[in-house]
């Protein structure tokens, strides 16, 4: 997939792949741009988000956005999962949002 095709809101991804580089000097920013392609392509070809509502699509990319440059992303993912049961904020369908999330960390093998 081309950069153009990816809409919202897996756009999201390759954005925080432009912010990352932008923060971080060490980082490479076509090899972050690569890496965050490949998540986004994998997520859509997965169907990940399938099931969810915008709001709650949205919520997870943005979450996996900040958990994906986490030391540690595989437990970052499942931790913002478990919160989704006990703190649910203003999703639309926490059960979905856990599963998905859940899913993508498989996807992703994290």
């Amino acid at each position: 997939m081309t950069d153009a095709a990816f809409g919202p809101p897996y756009d999201r991804l390759l954005a925080t792949a432009e912010e990352v580089a932008d923060a971080r000097s060490e980082v490479d920013r076509e090899m972050a741009r690569e890496v965050f392609r490949e998540a986004a392509t994998l997520l859509h070809d997965g169907l990940a988000l399938d099931g969810l509502d915008e709001h709650d699509a949205a919520a997870v990319v943005a979450g996996l956005c900040e958990d994906l440059v986490a030391e540690d992303p595989g437990a970052a993912v499942r931790a913002r999962a478990d919160r989704t049961a006990t703190e649910p904020g203003d999703l639309h369908d926490p059960k979905g949002v856990h599963s998905s999330l859940l899913v993508c960390a498989v996807i992703l093998q994290l």
